[in-house]
């Protein structure tokens, strides 16, 4: 019987090194990234309308955050590395300006550098990858020199939030550890 309790615990911690790709991330993990440790503290989802999907990991070093994005639509894979901030971050009032307008503008200010309106996208939100969706609406721009981009998502009437991020290569994460 104590032998029984020892071997379960052995099973459920056993894992595939084949799943130990960026991919296929999980709560717990720990990745490296640019010299630092992160632990990926969450997973999300996002279904785009345009039927594209987006996996979403939180990840952590301290009290930093980003968050990981792969994006795979029409057979293409895309990621990168974002952090969330608030509207109120850019340049004028653009909260004002989308529910006034039910747009925003086709440029936007973030610390001093210019965004330009690249497409807009409707979706649903999955807080751990599954359950109960939330919709949202999301506008991407782009910078001049397509280095970095921000995203302006709508949730609901008057809630709005922001991501500015890069794209990474797969290459850049390295040790890929799983958690406790």
């Amino acid at each position: 019987m104590v032998f029984d309790f020892f071997k379960k615990k052995k099973k459920e911690e056993e894992f595939r090194i084949e799943d130990l790709i960026l991919s296929k991330l999980k709560t717990g993990f720990m990745v490296d990234y640019d010299m630092k440790t992160y632990i990926v503290a969450a997973y999300n989802k996002y279904q785009w309308d345009e039927g594209g999907v987006t996996d979403e990991w939180e990840l952590k070093s301290g009290n930093e955050i980003w968050f990981l994005e792969r994006t795979k639509e029409d057979g293409e894979v895309e990621w990168s590395l974002c952090r969330k901030l608030p509207i109120s971050e850019l340049q004028g009032d653009i909260a004002g300006e989308i529910i006034r307008n039910e747009d925003p503008p086709e440029v936007v200010t973030f610390q001093g550098k210019q965004f330009s309106f690249e497409a807009d996208n409707v979706g649903e939100f999955f807080k751990g990858g599954s359950g109960e969706a939330l919709s949202f609406v999301a506008w991407d721009y782009e910078d001049e020199a397509e280095e970095q981009f921000l995203t302006i998502e709508q949730w609901g009437e008057t809630k709005f939030d922001m991501q500015v991020g890069f794209k990474v290569e797969e290459y850049q994460f390295t040790n890929i550890l799983p958690g406790e």
